[in-house]
């Protein structure tokens, strides 16, 4: 990665903030977007200290002009781009029969309509340098998740495009990696919204217990490096994935079980 040029949304906290950090310690030239100011310099004062070749620019991945100036200040800046990582997401929680569609739209704008508008700015660049796009998906994309109905559409929709995006530029060498973390310490379940659209401002589940961001980091690193098509973490991830393919009936079951036991579950 030394001496490439990656652009990351949502690179001012969580897994977007550790790649960030991780691919600047193994050299690239880091481009971080975000939506706050104040936590984009502080992020970027972090980063600096690993590498002087940082650039942050504030922008909104659901608002279409933010995703080309995003791409036009990095390729004005470093002249380049190498890698992107569509990392900016939003969570939610609530039945869908009492979350109003305001909310679902809302996960959609930024966790899949924020990729293709990056993606779409960023593609002629990542194709002259034979490049690689990073879509941040979650195992809520290859098993629909009781409770978070708009999170897990989106992530299965933002697979859908990578996937298909893949398969269209075969020949032209663009590599495309769908990364899956399990559940990870990352803020996202702090700032996901409830049934109607306000933050839930707390996490349901232990976040202690989960894998850190820059483990996430680390995987997504070296996966950009080897090219590689898909990265599923954690054992219980993979098995999720696994017997999904297999024994989806079952699955459902054992996946509505297991996050009814969440404090505050919407279902029981």
């Amino acid at each position: 990665m030394k001496g490439k040029t990656i652009i990351i949304t949502g690179g001012s906290s969580g897994i977007g903030k550790a790649c960030a950090m991780r691919f600047a310690r193994g050299g690239a030239q880091v481009v971080i977007a975000g939506r706050t100011r104040e936590k984009l310099q502080k992020a970027e004062a972090e980063l600096r200290k690993i590498h002087e070749d940082v650039l942050s620019v504030v922008a909104d991945v659901s608002i279409p002009d933010d995703c080309v100036r995003i791409i036009e200040e990095t390729i004005q800046h470093f002249g380049k781009l190498d890698v992107l990582i569509n990392n900016a997401g939003i969570s939610m929680r609530g039945l869908f029969v009492n979350t109003e569609v305001d909310v679902v739209r809302k996960v959609m704008d930024v966790n899949f309509w924020g990729t293709v508008y990056c993606t779409k700015s960023a593609l002629p660049h990542l194709l002259k340098t034979k490049g690689s796009i990073v879509g941040v998906s979650s195992i809520a994309g290859k098993k629909g998740l009781p409770g978070r109905t708009a999170y897990s559409a989106s992530k299965f929709a933002m697979e859908g495009f990578l996937e298909t995006l893949r398969t269209e530029n075969l020949k032209n060498h663009l590599h495309v990696l769908i990364a899956c973390p399990g559940f990870t310490t990352s803020g996202i379940r702090n700032s996901a919204l409830g049934p109607d659209g306000a933050p839930q401002n707390e996490s349901p589940r232990n976040e202690h217990e989960m894998m850190t961001a820059e483990h996430v980091a680390d995987r997504i690193f070296k996966a950009t490096i080897n090219r590689k098509r898909d990265l599923v973490l954690t054992f219980n991830g993979k098995i999720v994935v696994f017997l999904n393919k297999f024994f989806p009936s079952i699955m459902d079951k054992i996946v509505y079980k297991h996050l009814s036991k969440e404090p505050g579950s919407p279902f029981k």
